[in-house]
C-alpha cells in the first residue's frame, strides 16, 4: 500500500469589507479554487487538483483558510490563488484575495506557523498603539500565544519523578 503525500497551504483572506470573512463557507471556498484552477491550468489542471484536494480548516473570524492538495500537484494550487479576485455567496459578490502564508507537509507545521505569525501580528500592533489599555490587552494576548511544553511531554517527565522517588523509598 502506498501512502499518498500531501502539501497544506495556509491562506489568509484579505478584503476591506468585513462581511466578506464573515460569509466564508468551506463548500463555497472549495469550489471557487477549483473553479479559477480550472480557468488558469485547464482540464489538466483541475483533474489533477481535485484528486485530494480539500479545505481542512477555515475561521471565519480571523480569515485563516488550510487547503490541502497532493504533492506532486502543489504548485498548480498555488499558482491559482492569486487569481482570486472575489468570493462569491448568496448573491454577493465580495472582492478579496488570497494571501499565501505558508506552505507545509502537515497541519502542525502550519499550526506552528501560524502562531509565529499571530505573535508577530501582535508585537506589531503593541509598537503602533497609543492607549495605554490597549497596550494592556495586547500585552496579554503576546503572553497567551507563547509556546509551552506539551502535555504529553509534561506527564512522561512528571511520571518518571513519582517513579523515581518510590523506587528511593
Amino acid at each position: 500500500m502506498v501512502r499518498f503525500k500531501h502539501r497544506y497551504l495556509l491562506c489568509e483572506v484579505v478584503s476591506d469589507d468585513p462581511r466578506c470573512r464573515l460569509s466564508l463557507d468551506d463548500r463555497v471556498l472549495g469550489g471557487l479554487v477549483r473553479d479559477t484552477i480550472a480557468r488558469m491550468h485547464g482540464t489538466f489542471g483541475a483533474a489533477a487538483c481535485s484528486i485530494g484536494f480539500a479545505v481542512r480548516y477555515l475561521n471565519a473570524y480571523t480569515g485563516i483558510v488550510l487547503l490541502r492538495c497532493r504533492k506532486e500537484f502543489y504548485q498548480l494550487v498555488w499558482s491559482a490563488l492569486p487569481f482570486i479576485t472575489y468570493l462569491e455567496n448568496k448573491g454577493h459578490r465580495y472582492p478579496c484575495f488570497l494571501n499565501t502564508l505558508h506552505v507545509g507537509g502537515t497541519i502542525r507545521t502550519c499550526q506552528k506557523f501560524l502562531i509565529q505569525y499571530n505573535r508577530r501580528q501582535l508585537l506589531i500592533l503593541l509598537q503602533n498603539c497609543t492607549d495605554e489599555g490597549e497596550r494592556e490587552a495586547i500585552q496579554k494576548s503576546v503572553t497567551s500565544c507563547l509556546l509551552e511544553e506539551e502535555p504529553g511531554e509534561e506527564d512522561l517527565s512528571d511520571g518518571g519523578d513519582e517513579e523515581a522517588a518510590e523506587a528511593m523509598e
